[in-house]
């Protein structure tokens, strides 16, 4: 299973990561970050099965996935 890294104060809010995952474990916050944006956040990452869709769709490189043992993917 995968492990969902964001850079809260990096994401733009543009909802490219929660629209695309299959798990629907993205979903935007209710609070915002430090340059005023709602910001993606990952909900049930036990579901997470590291596909990497998110990563690759991402325009602001905000996201990392990992492995619990073997680090990031």
């Amino acid at each position: 299973m995968g492990k969902v890294t964001i850079d809260i104060n990096r994401c733009k809010g543009c909802r490219l990561c929660v629209n695309c995952c299959p798990k629907g474990i993205l979903t935007m916050s209710k609070d915002c970050n430090v340059n005023g944006y709602y910001y993606a956040e990952a909900n049930e990452e036990g579901k997470c099965t590291g596909c990497l869709f998110c990563v690759k769709v991402c325009p602001d490189i905000c996201l990392e996935i990992g492995c619990e043992n073997e680090g990031l993917i």
